[in-house]
């Protein structure tokens, strides 16, 4: 196996970050009455104490600001049959909760139905990086679905682990 050489560009770059894989999670919440949310395939878990995650988001989101300003975030980890649901989270101009089934806390947390895991996250902190910022949350509360398996993006795409036999 033989690594090749590429140019040191923006193109070769995001091509080559695009070869490690990653989840992929909703970041939703009601705010004044209107439903926010974006998918995001940058999350990473932090600290188990305190309980902390965190996502990076380019500087010239425009959901981003909405989305700050609702108190409480809803985090769903996307489960492998949400292809739909991310590519609509991530879309511009249209409803992004067309078809979507969610449900809200009372403190205005959203979360797409059908996740393997659902975080109920307050922002903390948030740090310029480049041309994003890392966005720290601290988990409030969690809720598992075992039984759901998470989507993972990678080289641009929407797969499903396989499990191994043992």
């Amino acid at each position: 196996m033989t690594a090749a050489a590429v140019p040191f560009d923006q193109v070769a770059l995001r091509r080559a970050y695009g070869r490690f894989p990653s989840g992929v999670v909703a970041l939703c919440a009601v705010v004044d009455g209107e439903y926010v949310g974006m998918a995001a395939s940058s999350f990473v878990t932090v600290s188990l104490d305190p309980a902390l995650v965190a996502f990076c988001v380019q500087h010239t989101s425009t959901t981003w600001p909405k989305l700050r300003a609702g108190g409480r975030l809803g985090i769903s980890v996307l489960g492998e049959d949400h292809h739909d649901a991310a590519r609509a989270l991530a879309a511009k101009g249209r409803d992004r909760f067309a078809g979507l089934a969610t449900r809200a806390t009372g403190a205005g947390a959203l979360f797409i139905e059908g996740a393997s895991l659902w975080l109920e996250a307050v922002v903390t902190e948030q740090v310029a990086a480049g041309d994003h910022d890392i966005v720290l949350m601290a988990v409030r509360d969690f809720e598992i679905a075992e039984e759901i398996a998470p989507m993972v993006f990678h080289s641009s795409k929407f797969r499903r682990l396989v499990q191994e036999n043992e």
